[in-house]
This record gives C-alpha cells, sequence and structure tokens, in this order.
C-alpha cells in the first residue's frame, strides 16, 4: 500500500523527529521514500493519460497549423521568486537597447535584456527599459501604455519632436522613444527604409535628452551591441558637460561581428564632431587605416568610452582577446573588460507552467518533493509535435520514444555552422532519427537553398525544415500541407519544439554564448554543440573522463563533417543503448541552474564597481 503525500510529509517528520533524538530511522526512511517515489509515479502515469485522452491532436492538413492555434497570454508573469534575496545597496538601471524580448525580438539580445533586467528587478533594483517605438510592436502586449509627453531631440541641424511612451512588459518598466520622422517605421524591427545606423544615433541622443529632460540620474546607463555604441560618446563629450553627472556606462558586447561602421559626416548628424573621433585611439575603424576614406566604428568608439565592457561569455573573451579586428582594443582596455555568461530566464522557459505547451513538465526536487522527476508531460509534447508536423501516425499506440527527435532553432547564417546542419539532415535520416529545423535566413541565397531543401524532404517521415519570414516577404504561394514555412513569428513554435527535443542541436562555428543550449537543456533536450565561445561554458562531454560530474552533453571540436558526425553517433548511442543513462542525463540537464538569478549578481558587482556614490 502506497502512502499518500501528507501521509508520507508526516511519517517523515516524526521519523525525523526520533533521529534527532538518536533514534537509527535511515533504512525506515529510505523505505518510504521508494514508497512514496513509487505511489507518486503511479499518480502521474493516471494524470498524464488523463491529458493524453483529453488532447485535441493535430495534423499536418489542419487548416490553422497547430503553433498559431489560440493561446492564453504568453506574457510572463510579473511577479518575482519570492526566495531570492534583495540587495541591500539598491541601484536605479537604465538599459538603452535595440531589442527588448517579446515585443522587439529578433535574436539573443532581446532574451538577454529582458531577462537580465527582471533579474536586477527581482534583488530589488529599479530598472527602466529605452527602446524605439518601432511600428511593427504590437501595442496589445504592452501592459498600461500611455502617451507621457513630447520633447525635442537633435538630427542633423535640426530639433526632431518626439514622443515618449511608457508601459509594463513582463514586470518590466519600458519607456518608448518615437521620433515624429521616419525612424523606426517598418514592418519589422530591422530593415526599414530608413538610415539604420543615423537611426540608431538619433535613439542614442534621445535617450540621453530624455533624462536630461527629466533630470534623472540613473546610476547605470548599460548600452547593448553597436546600435547603442554611439551613447557613451555622447554621454562624456556632451551629456555629462550638461547636467547628466551620476550615471556610468556599461557596455555589453554580444557579437563582435556587428560593429555599427560609420561616416564621420553621419555620426556629425548627431551633434558630435566626427572628425574628432578618426584616431587610432578613438573610434576609427581599424580595417579601414590608410584607406580613403577611413570610416569610424561605433562598437569600437562603445569600448573605449564606456566604464566597463562585458562580453557575454568567458570564454568568447578568451577568443575576442586572441584574434579579430577589435583584438587590439580589447587588449588595450584590459583592465574594464570582463566576460559574463548570459542566463535564460526560467520565467519566460518553464516547462512547468508554460502555456504554449500541449502538457506540463518540470525536473525541479525539493526537501518537500523528494520525488522521480517529472518527465512524463515531454513525451505528451514530442508526440503532439510528432503528430502536428506528419513525423508520427495517429493513434494512441505509437510509442514517440522508439525515434530520437532532433532539434535545431537558428538563424540561417555562416557563423550558426550552416554547412553542418545541412550534412545533419541526411545523416540524422541515415541513423533512424527525426530532424526538425526551424530557422530564418536573413540572406536571399540562402532562403533559396533552404527553400529547396525543405522541397526535397519535408514529404518523408523523417525531416521538416520550416522556414520564418519577414512581414512583407512571404512567398505568394505556399501549400499549407508542404509545411515549407511557419509564418512571421516563431515564438510559441519554438517553446513546443524545446519541449519536444530528445536532442538540441548547436554546431555553431563560433557562438559567443547562446541560449538555444540552456533553453534546450530547461526543457530536457540533451544538447549535441561545437566547443567554442558559450558552448564551451555551459555543455561538457559525456565521455570526458577529467570532468564526469560537469558532463551533460556531447561536444565536438572541428568543424569539419567527421567531427559533427562523431558527436551525433555518440548521442545516438546513448539514447539507443543506454535508456537509463539518458534519462538520467536528462534529468540532469532539466535541473541545471542557468538562470539570471544565478549569474545577475555578477552584474550587480561590476555596477557597483564603477557606480558614483552620494550625488
Amino acid at each position: 500500500m502506497f502512502l499518500s503525500r501528507s501521509s508520507f510529509t508526516k511519517s517523515f517528520e516524526m521519523k525525523m523527529r526520533e533521529f534527532e533524538s538518536g533514534g537509527r530511522v535511515i533504512e525506515n526512511t529510505t523505505k518510504i521514500l521508494k514508497q512514496t517515489e513509487q505511489g507518486d509515479e503511479i499518480a502521474e502515469h493516471s494524470r498524464t493519460e488523463s491529458e493524453y485522452d483529453n488532447l485535441s491532436w493535430p495534423s499536418p492538413n489542419d487548416e490553422i497549423p497547430f503553433w498559431k492555434r489560440d493561446f492564453p497570454s504568453w506574457d510572463i508573469n510579473p511577479e518575482y521568486p519570492i526566495d531570492i534575496q534583495k540587495d541591500s545597496d539598491l541601484m536605479h538601471i537604465v538599459h538603452v537597447t535595440a531589442e527588448m524580448a517579446p515585443i522587439a525580438k529578433v535574436g539573443g539580445l532581446g532574451d538577454v535584456v529582458t531577462g537580465l533586467a527582471r533579474a536586477c528587478l527581482t534583488r530589488g533594483h529599479k530598472v527602466d527599459v529605452f527602446i524605439p517605438f518601432y511600428e511593427c510592436i504590437k501595442k496589445q502586449h504592452i501592459n498600461g501604455l500611455a502617451f507621457i509627453s513630447t520633447y525635442k531631440s537633435y538630427h542633423e541641424g535640426n530639433w526632431v519632436p518626439t514622443n515618449v511612451y511608457q508601459g509594463v512588459v513582463s514586470g518590466i518598466n519600458v519607456v518608448f522613444i518615437e521620433p515624429s520622422n521616419h525612424f523606426f517605421k517598418g514592418s519589422n524591427v530591422y530593415g526599414g527604409s530608413y538610415n539604420e545606423l543615423e537611426a540608431y544615433l538619433f535613439f542614442s541622443r534621445a535617450s540621453l535628452e530624455w533624462l536630461q529632460v527629466t533630470a534623472t540620474q540613473p546610476d547605470i546607463i548599460h548600452v547593448h551591441e553597436w546600435q547603442t555604441g554611439g551613447l557613451p560618446l555622447l554621454y562624456w563629450d556632451m551629456y555629462h558637460y550638461l547636467s547628466l553627472k551620476k550615471p556610468r556606462i556599461v557596455l555589453t558586447i554580444h557579437n563582435m561581428e556587428h560593429y555599427g561602421e560609420c561616416g564621420q559626416e553621419q555620426l556629425g548628424k548627431c551633434g558630435l564632431d566626427g572628425s574628432l573621433y578618426a584616431t587610432a585611439e578613438k573610434a576609427v575603424d581599424d580595417r579601414t587605416i590608410g584607406h580613403n576614406p577611413e570610416r569610424l566604428s561605433l562598437l569600437k568608439g562603445g569600448i573605449v568610452y564606456s566604464n566597463v565592457v562585458v562580453t557575454v561569455s568567458p570564454t568568447y573573451l578568451k577568443e575576442t582577446l586572441c584574434s579579430g579586428w577589435l583584438a587590439g582594443t580589447l587588449i588595450r582596455h584590459r583592465d574594464k573588460y570582463l566576460g559574463i555568461l548570459n542566463g535564460i530566464d526560467t520565467a519566460m522557459w518553464n516547462p512547468a507552467t508554460d502555456v504554449f505547451l500541449p502538457a506540463k513538465f518540470d525536473g525541479n526536487s525539493s526537501v518537500h518533493k523528494i520525488v522521480a522527476n517529472r518527465v512524463e508531460g515531454k513525451k505528451i509534447c514530442k508526440h503532439f509535435v510528432q503528430r502536428g508536423l506528419g513525423l508520427a501516425p495517429e493513434g494512441p499506440d505509437y510509442d514517440p520514444d522508439n525515434v530520437p527527435l532532433v532539434v535545431c532553432i537558428t538563424r540561417l547564417v555562416a557563423q550558426k555552422g550552416l554547412h553542418l546542419i545541412t550534412n545533419a539532415i541526411n545523416y540524422v535520416k541515415e541513423l533512424g532519427g527525426q530532424l526538425v529545423i526551424l530557422g530564418k535566413a536573413p540572406d536571399a541565397r540562402v532562403e533559396r537553398e533552404f527553400e529547396g531543401l525543405a522541397k526535397l524532404h519535408n514529404k518523408d517521415s523523417s525531416i521538416r525544415i520550416l522556414l520564418m519570414y519577414s512581414i512583407g516577404a512571404i512567398p505568394p504561394i505556399k501549400q499549407p500541407t508542404s509545411l515549407l514555412w511557419c509564418g512571421l513569428c516563431s515564438e510559441e513554435l519554438s517553446h513546443m519544439l524545446y519541449a519536444a527535443a530528445d536532442i538540441v542541436l548547436v554546431p555553431s562555428i563560433y557562438e559567443p554564448c547562446g541560449l538555444a543550449q540552456m533553453i534546450g537543456m530547461r526543457y530536457g533536450a540533451v544538447p549535441v554543440v561545437r566547443k567554442t565561445g558559450g558552448l564551451a561554458d555551459t555543455v561538457f562531454d559525456m565521455d570526458d573522463q577529467l570532468q564526469p560530474e560537469l558532463a551533460n552533453g556531447f561536444v565536438f571540436e572541428g568543424i569539419d563533417e567527421g567531427s559533427f558526425i562523431w558527436a551525433l553517433d555518440r548521442a545516438f548511442a546513448y539514447y539507443r543503448g543506454k535508456p537509463n543513462e539518458w534519462k538520467d542525463i536528462v534529468r540532469k540537464v532539466m535541473q541545471m541552474d542557468n538562470s539570471w538569478n544565478n549569474t545577475a549578481g555578477k552584474y550587480i558587482d561590476v555596477y557597483n564597481s564603477v557606480r558614483v556614490r552620494d550625488q
């Protein structure tokens, strides 16, 4: 007879009191734990069977794809974990950024801004995010959106009327900057019919202008990527001489390949004298020295002028000091250059509460829940996705665990290892597995290549290639049953794919940090990655005898297909030949703490190291 949870709790507390009194009850307590575990597993099996029976199962022939069904509100709960200790020395932090998840997300930058901002709020700090009010932002995803004021900010000899709105996104106060000119108009975050570099220079100055107009003196202004790389120049050479005295500047570089190439005359349009920055010590683009004309780099200028420069993993920091055109600048500023590993927002990415999943699951355990991990819901998610994509037959007799499902969610660019991704299509099929690729190709040539691969492979029972398109770029004729494209947004589908995946594939040539491997692990997908950047800091090989306690995935080092295939072979061998060990890996990766709460403290330490007090 199995004990109920309440019976177990009373029995366990009684036995613990006996133990504290000197009784020897370890053996009996172990028996109780085992009985409770078995009872919970039976209850869990019954619960998941009920979920299975009540599901509205999808089909590839559905008029509305399963990831476009109606879901509950997808904004994450603004409440924060109650067990996070508040900091005693609180600050005001302002992020100035081109992206923020989920309202203006293109890549990992948006996730990082939202995750870090929420983590600092959780610790008690005041946090604001400044972002352009892109025309494409869906206003219904902003809570309490309100017009605040109109002020003027400078551009090319004119003071441009600029509207300011305020709202709350994922519990974070957001300030939206909307110029009255053509900047930030268009159907996508990037790629509008305006000059992006000039638009982001305007946004950088407009953000500082609004702080000055409102007499706001934050402790930290945190800028991100080349888009706001001009703000440190504007701050120290203009606004610090006006009224902004207290703030200090932190720059995070998320990808060193994006550098903000800028002409002197373009920099002049925001009110700075571009010629003053055309030196190797300031902002000249080192690649153009001796050329006509020499050009500037906003990213380099941001490195020089910021109080602290952070990149997104310790290994990527080492890589950027050893190679790349900015290595010399970074070496000269090594004393203020740090590597802090990104985290993931575990409220936004939580399989136990995710509104997009057909069944919930988790891998957490606590002193009040010393039981087997809840992974049955993951099996339902896998079968659901397989059915919806035409990768599994209909009917309850099909066992989704018979075939390993590999998922690759990525931008389709050279950095992500395109030759390895295309190699995986045939090789996973050869191994008897299934592969789903969800990607967006900014380059038309790559897009056409993957459209061709989709047409070739999407009709069989093992491969699905799903392409995302920008608004206005969707091909005019697409058959719904071809599964060639998934529309404009991947948010819902990406959550479902992570939950369904047995293996998450990240074969990047270089990867500053990478979030896919951390999100995949959170959802019980075992990572197969190339050893580079943040991938090397978060995934450790199962067969590495030197650090077996860290083992959580399969790692390869070369950029050749042989190295990649070797890692895939080993992952498939574990899945099929060592099922118990595989379950242990799944449980282990789900319990890993890659949350922002685990790493935000390092950013707080950075902020405290440069902040100005008592002003």
